[in-house]
């Protein structure tokens, strides 16, 4: 009796994640990994939605109930004050993103899901770099909405449209600093129920103590030099400055150079966070 023939193996799987080497493998499989956070966002489009009602909501509530009492000198009324208050929503919305960017980190380290991609056949930093790109699209539809938003309620720019490109420019420095800042907090906390409750106690400081809603002026004076120096305080002065919206003014330093600290924050805010983000995510990959 003739033996059978051997059995043919079967080919092997493809790979989701493109062969290669160096920077385009790296890139490569970055853009799958921001590919399938997208696809979480469009699956449950909640937390998208949920991040972009709070910004709204303070639009509606600042801008109309409270806009005529917090209304000061300088702006020109409710109106004026609905000018002088819309940069300081659109960097206050990418401050707050950190609990989004936080909470989806946390879910894949609980999860182990890191764990299970670091077998496979993908670059290490894919991981890292697929969240903050997934991040970065979501800033530029939450920015489009908030513009949108602000133009209905009668916010417009009154420098050229260079200087407004430069202002989304620098708020989007901003959230890209912020989503750093939300990856080492997820890695570092790994659960997502809590890491919600440690990113708000750290965000609502700084929204408040800031020139989003008074201008330092007004504060006591400790209170005025915690909120000139504060990162995003820079990046709302230089936002109104190119928008050409109204703006707080100070004789400080840091008043008088807001177009430069609001670069100089977010490099040194990445400087902080992105080194201790890798150096956990290689703890956890081990």
């Amino acid at each position: 009796m003739t033996a059978a023939p051997p059995r043919a193996a079967a080919p092997p799987a493809p790979s989701a994640f493109p062969s290669g080497g160096g920077l385009r493998r790296a890139l490569d499989h970055g853009w799958v990994m921001t590919v399938r956070n997208l696809q979480h966002d469009v699956r449950a489009p909640a937390e998208v939605l949920l991040s972009l009602c709070i910004p709204l909501m303070m639009v509606l509530v600042f801008g109309y109930v409270f806009g005529e009492g917090m209304a000061h000198p300088g702006t020109g009324g409710s109106e004026g004050f609905r000018a002088f208050l819309m940069p300081g929503i659109f960097v206050m919305a990418m401050l707050y993103s950190v609990s989004a960017t936080a909470t989806g980190v946390a879910q894949d380290a609980d999860k182990a899901v890191i764990g299970r991609f670091r077998s496979m056949p993908m670059a290490s930093s894919a991981l890292l770099t697929g969240r903050a790109a997934a991040d970065m699209l979501r800033a530029l539809l939450e920015t489009g909405v908030l513009i949108g938003c602000g133009l209905l309620i009668g916010w417009n720019w009154q420098g050229t449209g260079g200087e407004a490109l430069q202002a989304i420019g620098l708020v989007l420095l901003f959230r890209f600093a912020m989503t750093w800042v939300g990856i080492y907090l997820g890695l570092a906390v790994r659960n997502p129920s809590l890491v919600g409750l440690v990113v708000y106690p750290l965000a609502f400081p700084l929204g408040v103590l800031s020139t989003t809603f008074t201008p330092p002026r007004l504060m006591p004076a400790p209170v005025a030099a915690v909120a000139e120096w504060n990162p995003v305080s820079s990046v709302v002065n230089a936002a109104r400055e190119l928008f050409g919206n109204p703006g707080v003014g100070g004789d400080s330093w840091v008043a008088q150079h807001p177009l430069l600290m609001a670069v100089v924050w977010p490099l040194a805010i990445l400087a902080v966070c992105v080194p201790p983000a890798v150096a956990r995510f290689r703890q956890l990959s081990r």
